[in-house]
């Protein structure tokens, strides 16, 4: 009679006993292999990651086009013409004349009958901010 391994022992000659490395099982009495579904839990954290991305870049656009309203504002406001040295929390009020220059006064626009811009404060940073 041949040296015959039984069917039920995983033996090769090239690995010898391996059936601790194999994925499935080798006996009826092992346990079931389950290799989980990683790709859908992968797809769910890609997509939430990805939604939190989205929202804080949203959020950074939103901070970004603010910042660039107030630089503009603020350029406007220090390149308009005024003849006096503002005051820190003051209220001043920006005009337009009719040759697209623009100018800085104490009166408010129902005083005057000018093109308003805008009304502007300056905070203590020397920053003109706008009022509502």
């Amino acid at each position: 009679m041949e040296n015959e391994i039984p069917d039920n022992v995983v033996y090769s000659e090239e690995k010898g006993y391996n059936a601790s490395f194999l994925p499935y099982a080798t006996s009826v009495g092992a346990p079931i292999i389950k290799v989980d579904d990683v790709a859908a839990w992968k797809g769910r954290g890609v997509r939430n990651v990805n939604k939190e991305f989205e929202n804080k870049f949203n959020e950074l656009k939103l901070q970004y086009q603010s910042l660039m309203e107030e630089f503009e504002w603020n350029e406007l406001v220090y390149n308009s013409k005024f003849s006096f040295e503002p005051i820190i929390g003051e209220i001043y009020h920006l005009y337009a004349t009719g040759d697209g220059t623009y100018f800085l006064s104490l009166i408010p626009p129902h005083e005057w009958n000018k093109k308003h811009i805008g009304t502007f404060q300056l905070n203590s940073d020397k920053k003109w901010v706008k009022q509502h």
